[in-house]
């Protein structure tokens, strides 16, 4: 039985790539042209799962996509750490020289920007979804304009790689997460890293006691985000990512901050991407 799967993007997309990793062919793709979509189509029960960009090396967090799971109550189940490589890609028997204009991502552009600037007559369009641009030009054989998109959009939709790793930076990868509506059954050996968050007193050092909680039951810290709690002023939520090596110190970091803190939630427990 096939994996229904909300991707936020087009076939092609390093979504999509990110579903295939774990899930191998035996998918089948909820397009979404919006992360509110991708939930929305959770919710509704018409995916199963759900593939979210959390965070990228040069970018930062995606902030919002920490709030659509927290106010959905959604349950970070995995994770995968994505290589992103940015390819130039265009209708078959075109050369460089015969490209206009290139739509994309407005990340996509800004992380080539360096690449196109030997390229001034090519114009930058900025578009919805790298892969679904790609998916655009094939479907309507538009010529003169190029994606960029990951070389599995070029394989799926019979588009020519006109250059390879156009991207400024090359050490440049994406935080995923895989999300559903449900809490899942993880074998204890199988979890080393969960995703929480808890509200504090607004007063001096409540932030750094629970750092030192975590700290004292040996847990790593590998990720602290800040997001203000809607209609209360000057009060935060701290989103934090930790790993750790015994599951038990984990229940007792976890049983500590639920006594600590206002409010205290859990996100996620899984395997940690990292390799």
């Amino acid at each position: 039985m096939k994996k229904i799967i909300a991707i936020q993007g087009a076939q092609g997309s390093n979504h999509h790539k990110v579903a295939k990793d774990f899930y191998g062919d035996n998918i089948q793709l909820i397009e979404c042209m919006s992360f509110d979509a991708l939930v929305d189509s959770l919710l509704k029960g018409e995916a199963s799962l759900g593939v979210m960009a959390l965070e990228n090396t040069i970018a930062g967090s995606i902030i919002p996509n920490y709030a659509l799971i927290d106010s959905n109550n959604l349950h970070i189940i995995d994770e995968e750490y994505l290589n992103i490589h940015h390819h130039l890609m265009a209708l078959k028997g075109q050369d460089i020289s015969d490209i206009k204009e290139v739509w994309s991502h407005p990340m996509a552009l800004l992380q080539c920007k360096e690449f196109f600037k030997n390229h001034p007559q090519i114009k930058l369009v900025e578009d919805v979804d790298t892969a679904e641009v790609a998916k655009r030009i094939a479907k309507e054989n538009l010529k003169g304009i190029a994606a960029i998109a990951p070389k599995i959009a070029a394989d799926i939709f019979g588009l020519q790689v006109l250059e390879d790793e156009i991207q400024t930076i090359k050490q440049n990868s994406t935080r995923f997460v895989i999300v559903q509506t449900t809490e899942p059954n993880h074998r204890v050996n199988q979890i080393n890293k969960a995703s929480l968050k808890f509200q504090l007193d607004h007063k001096r050092g409540s932030l750094a006691t629970i750092l030192n909680v975590l700290s004292d039951c040996k847990m790593n810290l590998t990720k602290i985000q800040s997001l203000p709690v809607i209609k209360t002023p000057w009060k935060y939520s701290f989103f934090v990512d930790i790993t750790f090596d015994d599951y038990k110190d984990y229940q007792k970091a976890e049983s500590i901050i639920e006594i600590m803190a206002e409010e205290f939630k859990i996100l996620g427990t899984y395997k940690s991407g990292r390799k």
